[in-house]
């Protein structure tokens, strides 16, 4: 009897299509692993030449499955963790360089209001001596 792994083996591409199931990146030079996660789960082949083969195969993919999900999990979990952590980091970072770049507009302005009233203050004097 022929188990039915074909509605498993298509979740699986399904999932994979809507992104639940991550494949590595293989371009980057460096790319980011989640270490605590351990290794990836090896997808399994799929035999199809007898049905003792495809049973066998059928059961090799769940199990995959099953591991390739907990993985998937443990690396979500561990990427926001440090995503989180590198958002906050910057987060601080802009807000020290606003807070430099806020006082030195204060001081400018007040500097400005300063000075303008000091002319103003001035030429009105001035402008009482000429007469």
């Amino acid at each position: 009897m022929i188990r039915k792994g074909f509605y498993l083996l298509a979740g699986l591409v399904a999932a994979q299509m809507c992104g639940v199931v991550s494949m590595p990146a293989q371009a980057a030079d460096k790319v980011w692993t989640a270490t605590a996660c351990g290794a990836e789960p090896v997808a399994p082949s799929v035999e199809v030449s007898s049905v003792d083969k495809y049973n066998a195969s059928v059961d090799k993919v769940s199990a995959y499955e099953k591991a390739a999900r907990t993985y998937n999990s443990c690396v979500a979990k561990a990427a926001v963790k440090e995503e989180t952590a590198i958002s906050n980091e910057a987060r601080e970072k802009i807000a020290h360089i606003h807070e430099g770049s806020s006082a030195v507009q204060k001081r400018i302005a007040g500097n400005f209001t300063k000075l303008t009233t000091a002319l103003k203050a001035g030429g009105s004097k001035l402008q009482k001596a000429e007469h």
